[in-house]
């Protein structure tokens, strides 16, 4: 039933969204966005090393989106980008795999797991995650750019 997706904690998330806003310092932004439902989310990275030292973000979502950003927000700083990586192939496999919800940091987008019934929620709900990956990718890719100069 569409209200266990979304229950009050998934509407406490979407209605608290942290660190909202642009990173003017950042290493990189990048925008996600789901033609399905038109939602969009934008986000900037900065990172130490391979950690994540500094986040916003810009949500243009349906509450699903804006729930897993605000998780997103709450969790993303001090994460390693592989910790980021590996978060994404458990959303994924969570709602498309029937895998089990993400644990440690992240064990929040366990109030997510409805989702996975209703196919058509699922790319506003990755949006956070595709968009932060895809900002890492540029990171690591402008590094790599820079040893090989």
């Amino acid at each position: 039933m569409i209200d266990d997706v979304y229950n009050a904690k998934i509407l406490e998330f979407a209605g608290n969204i942290p660190r909202i806003g642009a990173l003017e310092d950042a290493d990189a932004s990048a925008r996600a966005h789901s033609k399905l439902c038109g939602s969009t989310v934008k986000v900037w990275l900065k990172l130490d090393g391979d950690t994540v030292s500094d986040f916003a973000h810009e949500v243009k979502a349906c509450a699903l989106g804006q729930a897993s950003s605000s998780i997103m927000a709450n969790n993303i700083i001090g994460a390693s980008t592989s910790e980021l990586r590996n978060v994404r192939q458990q959303m994924i496999a969570m709602l498309k795999e029937n895998g089990p919800p993400p644990n440690g940091r992240f064990s929040d987008l366990q109030f997510l797991e409805p989702v996975r019934d209703y196919k058509a929620r699922h790319a506003s709900t990755l949006l956070t995650f595709d968009a932060v990956v895809d900002a890492i990718n540029q990171i690591e890719e402008q590094r790599g750019a820079g040893a090989a100069a």
